[in-house]
């Protein structure tokens, strides 16, 4: 007998062992023809799979969170197919599915072009048609490798003799003819998949991510549960490419990246500004929030990165720099000692760590919170490199907090209560809470891991983050191997996540540097260090800063806050007053006096997103008046000078610092 209990408790016992179909029928027609999988003690199965045991059973249709990551794989077989039936001799390599959609990396010698993805994409609605079942085959490896090979496919042939031998060699058919390398699940059949997908863009891959392997072709999709859901999914992407923010960038003039400075960012006067004045809106945050500020060297010596376990782990992530010393004119200059070596720092927290080791500290010291605008180096992948999102030289609006065991909730509660006003203050109303739990490999004893996360926990309740609106989710296996996190990821203006904040507690530094303090008892203890970071780098978060608001900060944040313009040149040296009267009261400034049109000059100042524009001709001069104009507005506000400037100097005032 085989006992299967459904979601809402119920239990069907059947004498045989029945598939997930037989299953899905036997509940009722409706859901047989639903029916994408199974999950099977919560572990997605091929709906075809027989249940030769005891188990708990979910049929899984469309409306399932689950069905999208399955749809989406079938997708990418279902691509690979139509590839190989337009373009034999093309081979398959590897194709999963991904974040809102999936790829398939193809070798061919005539790598495949944008022009090409409507023909394919039209022949995967065939293949979608012609409802092929999909069938799971597990191999012999030996015949699996002799098949691929004999057919051409030598990575696919590759992969199973990579394959551990204690592994099956499972594989897919799609039909009759069209077979793939694969773990599954996959979908009864391809008619099963729908037509909600859509193919995206061409990109160069290199096999298995090595650069010195073969470049491939990859094409991206997407695929989703029904129509309505590709059609958001596709406005959005059309609107994030309105505000990618390397082309808003341009357009504002803030910054420039080339290749003579691979992964580093060239900042114009304009971008800087608008670094600057993130960079001081933080810091008073900082100090009013009791923060002491630093400054660490860039480069420190390798013994110390070996000391904090950066070296074992992160070293080729590292740019080493040997330390040279002059030795003799004849021999040049050689390695100090035996080979010395010094690194950019990747990250703040060792340095920090130092500092703390400086004097003797008492508990009375602690907490102590220290923070910095710490220069990082990276060395990220050119393939990974991506606009000011993804950098090799970023700065972190880094702080570590050094605090006693029983400070803990209340450290973390005001870091979740500074967070959310900064990031209010930013104009991100919506994030989302994550506790990320303890890994597999970790360590510690499970009574500090219990601890710890009771203690993140308690935090976020005391802060009254917990709740849905905060979208709370504990994610089993994801933290540190030292410890757990909370992650805060916010949502921008067209609905994309973006992890920046987090906070997460460190038994192991201290203990590898011997971070210490005397306790009330007189005796020698470790403190827990807190890693925080808000914003994280703050080149990335500049950038999601620049799409989240397309470009038209508000007003305090702005590169230039107001543009002067006059009408006719009867009014260009009162537009020099009115200028130089907005500055003296703080607002940035710049002055239009162009023998152009109005119109002209309103056009181009609101391409370059200047949230006001301060009109004058000859009447306002005659007046000491101006007309204001607000970017995205049509109408104009005629104002007293001195009222216009008491209105933008106070809209203009940094957040936390009006009276």
């Amino acid at each position: 007998m085989v006992a299967i209990t459904l979601p809402d408790g119920s239990v069907r016992t059947y004498d045989r062992p029945v598939t997930g179909a037989d299953l899905a029928a036997d509940i009722g027609p409706g859901l047989a023809k639903a029916a994408l999988a199974v999950k099977v003690n919560g572990v997605l199965k091929d709906l075809l799979l027989p249940l030769t045991a005891d188990s708990k059973v979910a049929i899984v249709t469309k409306k399932d969170p689950d069905a999208l990551e399955l749809l989406r794989h079938d997708a990418a077989h279902v691509l690979a197919e139509a590839v190989q039936e337009l373009f034999p001799g093309t081979q398959v390599t590897i194709g999963p599915a991904i974040e809102n959609g999936f790829y398939y990396d193809f070798a061919r010698k005539e790598p495949f072009t944008l022009d090409d993805l409507p023909k394919i994409e039209a022949k995967m609605r065939e293949i979608v048609d012609r409802d092929e079942p999909i069938r799971r085959e597990v191999w012999d490896r030996n015949e699996a490798i002799t098949y691929f090979r004999k057919i051409g496919e030598l990575y696919k042939a590759e992969l199973i003799q990579d394959l551990p031998t204690s592994e099956p060699i499972s594989i897919y058919r799609q039909g009759d003819k069209w077979l793939d390398l694969c773990l599954g699940p996959h979908l009864p059949s391809t008619g099963k998949l729908g037509k909600a997908f859509k193919l995206t863009k061409v990109a160069g891959a290199y096999w298995r991510g090595d650069s010195t392997k073969a470049m491939l072709t990859r094409i991206y999709g997407t695929a989703w549960a029904d129509d309505k859901q590709m059609a958001e999914y596709l406005t959005m992407l059309e609107e994030a490419e309105k505000r990618d923010h390397r082309k808003i960038g341009q357009e504002m003039d803030l910054f420039h990246l080339q290749s003579e400075a691979q992964g580093s960012i060239f900042w114009h006067p304009k971008g800087y500004m608008l670094w600057r004045q993130l960079e001081t809106y933080m810091r008073r945050r900082l100090d009013a929030a009791g923060y002491q500020e630093v400054k660490t060297p860039q480069l420190m010596h390798a013994k110390q990165w070996e000391a904090s376990g950066h070296w074992g782990k992160y070293r080729e992530n590292m740019f080493v720099v040997p330390d040279e010393v002059p030795n003799t004119e004849e021999q040049g200059p050689v390695l100090s000692g035996k080979g010395e070596l010094l690194a950019l720092k990747p990250m703040n927290c060792p340095a920090h760590v130092l500092i703390f080791r400086q004097g003797i500290k008492s508990y009375r010291d602690l907490p102590l919170r220290m923070a910095e605008f710490g220069c990082c180096h990276r060395n990220e992948p050119h393939g990974a490199l991506h606009g000011i999102m993804r950098v090799r030289q970023f700065t972190q609006d880094d702080a570590h907090i050094f605090c006693r065991e029983d400070q803990i909730v209340d450290e973390v509660r005001m870091f979740c209560e500074l967070l959310d006003v900064v990031y209010k203050d930013l104009g991100f109303d919506r994030y989302a809470i994550k506790l990320a739990l303890r890994p597999e490999k970790r360590f510690g004893t499970d009574e500090m891991w219990d601890r710890a996360e009771n203690n993140l926990r308690e935090a976020v309740r005391l802060a009254g983050r917990m709740g849905p609106e905060y979208g709370w989710q504990e994610l089993p296996g994801e933290g540190a191997f030292y410890s757990p996190k909370l992650e805060f990821h916010l949502t921008d203006a067209i609905g994309r996540t973006w992890q920046c904040g987090t906070i997460q507690l460190d038994y192991v530094l201290p203990e590898r540097l011997d971070a210490a303090y005397v306790g009330e008892d007189g005796a020698k203890h470790r403190p827990v260090m807190l890693h925080r970071a808000i914003l994280g780098a703050f080149e990335r978060f500049i950038g999601i800063l620049i799409e989240h608001h397309a470009g038209k900060f508000p007003l305090w944040l702005a590169p230039v806050q107001a543009t002067v313009c006059t009408i006719t040149d009867e009014a260009d040296d009162y537009a020099d007053e009115v200028a130089a009267t907005l500055r003296a009261n703080g607002l940035r400034v710049e002055t239009d006096l162009r023998n152009e049109k109005i119109n002209y000059k309103v056009r181009e100042h609101s391409l370059a997103k200047v949230p006001v524009l301060v009109v004058v001709g000859k009447k306002e001069a005659e007046t000491r008046g101006v007309a204001l104009r607000r970017l995205g507005g049509q109408a104009q506000e005629i104002l007293a000078l001195d009222e216009a400037t008491d209105r933008l100097a106070k809209e203009a005032a940094i957040p936390g610092t009006q009276s």
